[in-house]
């Protein structure tokens, strides 16, 4: 079995890393990589083959397009020869399934994959949506990969990516917007830089552990510690008379609606 990658940035180095913690051998890895001094450093940090755009792609059960979408036109254009009967997974922003087809000659073996940045450390979730030509074993593959940097959803209506990206997919930063804000408040409350972030890094940390592992939906648990006339009541009403909780609705809003016009724009040309 083949898994050629087709860029090889940050992602699909977490990918790449995660697929060999769980099993996969670098004999079953490839990467497509303009950048000589990064397809030696991928050769030597996991033990794959690499090749320039120009060199033969190697026959592939599956082809993970990891690149910007700004490119993809071009480039899956220039591996339609190439292609063969692999399994297109693309993990590229915006560009939906129906425009790959279109670059790739009428081809409908392709999955939409939106991941997001905590893969990095094997902690990510990730969106996906499968095509209309995609078969059982083209998402067993699909599920096989993704497990390795995190958990997955799998919608069946293509127009949920938008929501994906909204919420999961653009959400890391939301999070670290929070943080960002409540470390600003530690040190507003006299703490240094050092035990301000503690202090927000860890409370984050730990709530997100305990609502994990809780049977308690997230508003059950603030409930629980908002004691009636205590501290926690007084900030949770400042935070409601300031709307933050409608206003990260109209964020994730907005979020989506971006990404359903960058899926318009980068589809345009596709007729």
């Amino acid at each position: 079995m083949k898994i050629s990658y087709i860029g090889g940035g940050n992602m699909a180095s977490a990918m790449i890393g995660g697929m060999l913690s769980q099993g996969f051998s670098g004999e079953d890895i490839h990467v497509v990589e303009p950048d000589a001094e990064k397809r030696a450093q991928l050769e030597t940090q996991y033990g794959i083959s690499t090749g320039a755009p120009d060199a033969p792609l190697p026959a592939s059960q599956a082809i993970i397009f990891a690149i910007k979408p700004q490119q993809f036109r071009a480039i899956a254009s220039a591996l339609l020869p190439q292609l063969g009967d692999a399994l297109v997974i693309s993990i590229a922003a915006g560009i939906r399934a129906d425009s790959i087809s279109k670059w790739l000659g009428g081809y409908a073996r392709i999955i939409r994959v939106m991941p997001n940045t905590p893969a990095l450390v094997q902690a990510g979730i990730s969106g996906v949506y499968a095509f209309n030509g995609v078969n059982d074993a083209d998402k067993a593959l699909t599920s096989k990969i993704l497990s390795s940097i995190g958990e997955q959803v799998w919608v069946d209506d293509e127009a949920q990516m938008d929501g994906i990206t909204a919420i999961s997919g653009s959400g890391p930063a939301y999070i670290f917007y929070f943080m960002e804000a409540l470390q600003a408040a530690a040190k507003a409350q006299g703490f240094n830089p050092e035990i301000a972030q503690k202090l927000a890094y860890q409370t984050f940390a730990g709530a997100v552990k305990l609502a994990m592992n809780s049977e308690d939906d997230a508003g059950t648990l603030q409930v629980k510690v908002t004691s009636k006339g205590g501290t926690t009541e007084r900030a949770i009403k400042a935070l409601e008379t300031s709307q933050v909780r409608s206003t990260i609705i109209a964020a994730a809003s907005a979020a989506a609606a971006r990404s359903r016009e960058l899926g318009d724009e980068l589809g345009r040309d596709t007729e």
